[in-house]
């Protein structure tokens, strides 16, 4: 955290936030656009990071990526405002826009850059990829889309993110596929209301948060990390309650989002899109269960120089965050009274 100190990326860290609310508080899609823009500028220097070695890569392909959503997302409001005058229901240009945000937000089938920029920043930047720049896109998409072409998208979205978690060996990558994943039911929660999507959003982005938060305390980047040291047992035990929690197992916080979303879906007769939905959840349980297990089941030596030290208040803060994770479904409960 100690990137804080320094003004300059306090100075990206803050027009970052505030692109975001230029984005999502315009009145025109010329203003989301600009809003768009200077979000890209203010995390390209927040990437830049001189003891990574692939931060260049990651901020290229980061870089490139966004333009060319940017641009696609430009073309497709000035055609529409060149052939309509105003905005009806074209299924052309619905796709386009959707096609450049989606692409924006690192959902599937513009997914590719989206692992490997994360497997070249920090923790921190991670968290932020994983959490914030995906606020503006999806305000955005919930204004103009087309249901049918949102609906595959969604499908797809929760199949990639299961299935490319398979075989990953780096953490960042499986947080990636996670995040994919976990973007196909932010996205039919989009569908459903702000409000439900707003409820997933922050549930989803406090998991994230105590993740990214512990990997960085414990400067862990690879799974086979877990198994190289012993870790303090209260953070092992945090580490698996919060990854359950992640993916969504019952007594969890993580539960009660799929849960509303799942009751809306079987409400409204979707039964084979939630049957596809719970199936996908139980996939990404068994990468996550991986990880857990590499970290309970397997101890290296104990040598006497090789101790993890962390601050108390630290160990503190993780162990509340993990309380209420656990307490999850008790709050959950209250919800329906």
């Amino acid at each position: 955290m100690l990137f804080l100190l320094n003004s300059n990326k306090m100075f990206f860290l803050f027009t970052l936030f505030f692109s975001t609310l230029i984005s999502i508080s315009s009145n025109s899609w010329l203003g989301c656009w600009i809003g768009l823009e200077i979000n890209l500028l203010s995390f390209i220097p927040l990437i830049s990071n001189p003891n990574n070695l692939m931060n260049s890569e990651a901020a290229l392909k980061y870089f490139l990526t966004q333009a060319i959503a940017s641009i696609n997302f430009l073309f497709s409001i000035i055609i529409s405002l060149f052939l309509m005058k105003n905005f009806i229901n074209n299924i052309f240009i619905s796709i386009l826009i959707n096609s450049s945000l989606l692409m924006k937000m690192g959902s599937t089938p513009f997914h590719f850059w989206f692992p490997n920029v994360m497997e070249g920043l920090s923790w921190l930047n991670c968290f932020i990829l994983m959490t914030w720049q995906k606020i503006t896109p999806m305000i955005l998409l919930s204004y103009y889309f087309n249901i049918n072409f949102l609906m595959f998208i969604v499908i797809i979205n929760v199949l990639i993110g299961a299935i490319g978690g398979f075989n990953q060996t780096s953490l960042r990558k499986l947080m990636a596929f996670s995040s994919i994943n976990n973007l196909g039911w932010m996205l039919i929660a989009l569908m459903i209301s702000e409000t439900l999507w707003m409820i997933y959003f922050f549930l989803y982005s406090f998991l994230i948060s105590i993740m990214c938060f512990l990997f960085y305390m414990l400067n862990i980047f690879f799974i086979n990390q877990m198994f190289n040291f012993n870790i303090n047992f209260s953070i092992k035990f945090s580490i698996m309650i919060n990854f359950l929690s992640l993916g969504g197992l019952p007594p969890f916080l993580g539960f009660f989002p799929k849960w509303l979303i799942i009751n809306f879906l079987i409400s409204n007769k979707l039964y084979i899109i939630s049957f596809f939905f719970i199936c996908m959840s139980l996939i990404m349980l068994i990468f996550y269960i991986r990880i857990i297990y590499s970290s309970f089941m397997f101890f290296s030596f104990k040598f006497k120089w090789f101790k993890i030290y962390l601050k108390n208040n630290y160990l503190n803060l993780i162990n509340f965050c993990s309380f209420i994770s656990l307490l999850g479904m008790i709050f959950s409960t209250l919800f329906f009274f």
